[in-house]
């Protein structure tokens, strides 16, 4: 089965880029600096910041869908990210190398399925879970912080 993982769409963050402590405060917002890797994971690009890199904390809303499981939670965003990760049937090392809680929403923004996978077991368990039809749409999840990480689609 054909997948494709996706990063956020820049757009709803550009306007924060740039701007000084006290201005990310009022949006709710913080910068943070990487000083490790892998430890600072970017939602739009999906890969892990390089050490010295700046990104944003901020909350976001990932299941915008109204319905019991609409949710939020703190996401890093790389400041300056541009260009979403869009892979065909490919994973980004980011997802691979944490544990991964996959999951799979059906049109209605309802949780039907949910898995636990990691490494080399992503892609497998990917695949089982959009080859239930009532899945519409995975949501990928670092599972040790919680937070969410891309959108998963069949291609």
């Amino acid at each position: 089965m054909s997948y494709r993982v996706r990063g956020l769409d820049p757009a709803p963050f550009r306007h924060l880029y740039g701007l000084g402590e006290a201005e990310l405060a009022g949006y709710g917002a913080q910068r943070r600096i990487a000083d490790v890797r892998p430890g600072f994971p970017d939602r739009i690009e999906v890969r892990d910041a390089e050490p010295g890199e700046s990104l944003l904390l901020l909350n976001h809303i990932h299941q915008r869908a109204d319905s019991p499981y609409r949710a939020s939670h703190a996401i890093f965003v790389r400041e300056g990210a541009e260009t979403p990760l869009d892979l065909l049937d490919a994973l980004p090392e980011a997802l691979l190398v944490r544990p991964i809680s996959l999951r799979g929403f059906d049109d209605a923004g309802m949780m039907v399925e949910a898995d636990l996978a990691e490494g080399s077991g992503l892609g497998p368990a990917i695949e089982r879970l959009l080859a239930n039809r009532a899945v519409a749409y995975l949501h990928a999840h670092y599972a040790r912080p919680g937070c969410y990480a891309a959108l998963i689609a069949r291609a």
